[in-house]
């Protein structure tokens, strides 16, 4: 299983989840808690995982996930399930038949834990209504998910968006006779190209206007500005293939901003770009 571990609460109870690379595990020992608190969890689960009609849920589950999993060792448990001498456990089952839809697991976080499918119904037998918050609470997690992973794939969009930039600069701009510090120099200058189309001042401007904050002008940027940047770093390199002087791609590269932007921004709450006039705009970078 994978190292990976997040909580959630619900209603006071902290929920424990394992995620691997594809599934969501939840802890069982962490909802039996809401049942009888700590003490009796071990043997709520034991319970519930003796029942015949538990054996048949998590049996099927094994047989449409699992290729690996012993069907014999599952149908030997299912014929003694409602015997009063029957008593099976998390362990034996993972034992006895290779199961994957059950884990026990040691150490800081450890307990019995399930995939989310069937974890739910564990929660179905201890309590319907809990079950419901959990489902409520789980979904919020994997939403919040869901937004930190389209922020990251922006935010890497963008990093292999510069790279392509700094190649075709390095292309087409950079004598080979160049210091390291005159190519920074030069990468620098190109970035404020962008700068200037986009945010309407260049990196030194917007350090000098904002001593307090770390980190860079773009570190800043809301998500429409960083689509519009992936957007204007490609142009720009299609443009510096292309031999055009860095003064008509500042404004070729302005002018597509403000259209970009004007269609990106339907929060109002957004900050527009600035309406420094390009003239001064150029007259800026020339001096940075």
């Amino acid at each position: 299983m994978s190292k990976k571990n997040k909580n959630i609460e619900v209603k006071g109870i902290s929920i424990a989840i394992f995620q691997t690379k594809k599934d969501d595990y939840i802890s069982l020992t962490d909802i039996a808690k809401s049942k009888d608190g700590d003490s009796r969890a071990a043997d709520i689960i034991k319970n519930w995982i003796r029942n015949r009609g538990t054996i048949e849920f998590i049996g099927t589950w094994e047989k449409l996930h699992n290729p690996n999993f012993k069907v014999v060792e599952f149908d030997h448990f299912r014929m003694n399930a409602g015997l009063t001498s029957f008593v099976l456990s998390p362990g034996k089952w993972i034992e006895k038949t290779d199961a994957i839809g059950i884990v026990v697991k040691g150490g800081r976080y450890g307990g019995t834990y399930a995939h989310k499918d069937i974890a739910f119904e564990f929660c179905s037998a201890i309590s319907p209504i809990f079950k419901l918050f959990l489902i409520k609470e789980f979904q919020r997690l994997k939403d919040e998910e869901q937004k930190l992973l389209g922020w990251d794939i922006k935010r890497n969009l963008t990093k292999i968006n510069y790279r392509i930039h700094t190649d075709a600069i390095k292309a087409n701009l950079l004598p080979d006779s160049l210091s390291k510090k005159q190519i920074s120099f030069v990468y620098a200058n190109e970035a404020d190209v962008l700068n200037m189309a986009l945010f309407g001042k260049t990196a030194k401007q917007w350090r000098d206007e904002n001593p307090d904050k770390k980190g860079n002008i773009r570190d800043y940027a809301n998500v429409s500005q960083l689509v519009c940047l992936v957007n204007l770093e490609n142009l720009n390199a299609v443009f510096i293939n292309e031999e055009m002087p860095q003064s008509e791609r500042l404004e070729k590269l302005n002018q597509i901003a403000i259209q970009q932007m004007k269609i990106l921004v339907e929060d109002h709450s957004v900050k527009m770009l600035p309406s420094t006039p390009l003239r001064q705009r150029k007259k800026d970078i020339n001096d940075e």
